[in-house]
């Protein structure tokens, strides 16, 4: 008798690998409620005070909708702009002292600072020698030397007095214009006593600070004092003990001004825009090269502002040193006088 058909078909046996898989799946996915858990606990242990000697857990990553992004800079803590000092110099008995003195002063002089020091003619190799270990930014610049004038028939020709000190402050200029270097432009010549409160200040300047300066010449018994009077930072007038001061528009000493440098050629920072070109002058006479350089970056004194506040406070000093009758020696080595022994 023939088999029946069956109403069902015959049990598949079942696959070894597929019920592995699912019991592996099954047992991993188990975890998943306890892991949360454990996460949400790491949190909470993050706001617990450490233990000594306990390193604190790095904080979970923000999500990028949670970023907020970076607050505006306070200008306190910007960068400070830099200071380009410029020290005209020439080979004299007292050079190496005066470069010296000024070197360490402005290593002390809050930084960036950029030192251009200009040599009258050809750089020497003792000048360059010293700046090489002064540890302060430099430039070591040079200028043509003066031009030389007749002083009669027969009679030699003599450069003209502070000529090279004109050349060697625009050569300077030149470089700074040419190279586009930004910050606070100062004239700190070599043989003058400065302040580290000076260089401090001389930070604040937006566009031309102007101070009072102490001057001490040879043989005086007192001190003159030239530069603004001020009603907080406003200039209201000028001390001033020259005998040429009602011809003079400002009463500003050669070291008690400083401006910045993209006046130089950016006429729309200046109050006179029709000067493209701002030098000190070759056809002006000797005491009013200072008053004549300032008349191009400034109309009047609305455009100045006087530093500190009240303009009451010497940061330097001019002393007018002279070394006549001292002998420069070459190479600022002494040869001489070196004979003489005294036994101990």
């Amino acid at each position: 008798m023939a088999a029946s058909a069956l109403p069902f078909s015959p049990r598949r046996p079942f696959s070894s690998p597929c019920f592995l898989l699912c019991f592996l799946l099954g047992f991993v996915g188990g975890f998943f409620p306890f892991a949360h858990r454990h996460l949400h606990h790491l949190d909470d242990l993050r706001h617990l005070p450490l233990l000594d000697g306990a390193s604190p857990l790095p904080p979970p990553p923000p999500s990028l909708a949670h970023v907020a992004p970076a607050p505006p800079q306070p200008e306190q803590q910007r960068e400070p702009p830099t200071l380009i000092v410029v020290t005209p110099t020439r080979p004299r008995p007292l050079q190496a002292y005066h470069l010296h003195r000024l070197a360490h002063t402005l290593r002390l002089a809050p930084q960036p600072l950029l030192w251009l020091v200009v040599e009258r003619g050809a750089a020497t190799r003792e000048t360059a020698a010293l700046l090489r270990g002064c540890g302060i930014m430099y430039r070591h610049l040079a200028s043509s030397s003066p031009e030389a004038r007749r002083r009669g028939p027969g009679r030699p020709a003599v450069a003209e007095r502070g000529g090279g000190l004109r050349q060697q402050r625009n050569a300077a200029l030149d470089h700074i214009e040419e190279h586009r270097i930004r910050g606070v432009v100062y004239f700190a010549d070599e043989d003058n006593v400065y302040s580290l409160d000076l260089f401090h200040q001389l930070r604040s300047i937006r566009s031309f600070g102007t101070w009072p300066v102490a001057m001490l010449g040879v043989g005086k018994s007192k001190t003159l004092l030239e530069g603004p009077v001020c009603d907080d930072t406003r200039v209201v007038g000028w001390h001033t003990n020259a005998r040429n001061s009602r011809s003079r528009r400002f009463h500003v000493n050669r070291s008690g001004f400083a401006f910045n440098s993209s006046m130089l050629w950016d006429a729309d920072k200046r109050a006179h825009q029709a000067w493209n070109y701002i030098r000190l002058l070759d056809t002006v006479r000797e005491g009013f090269q200072e008053t004549t350089f300032i008349e191009q970056l400034v109309e009047d004194e609305t455009h100045m502002e006087g530093i500190p506040a009240g303009c009451s406070k010497i940061m330097n000093l001019n002393l007018r040193l002279e070394d006549k009758h001292l002998v420069y020696p070459k190479g600022w080595e002494m040869t001489e006088n070196l004979d003489v022994i005294i036994p101990l």
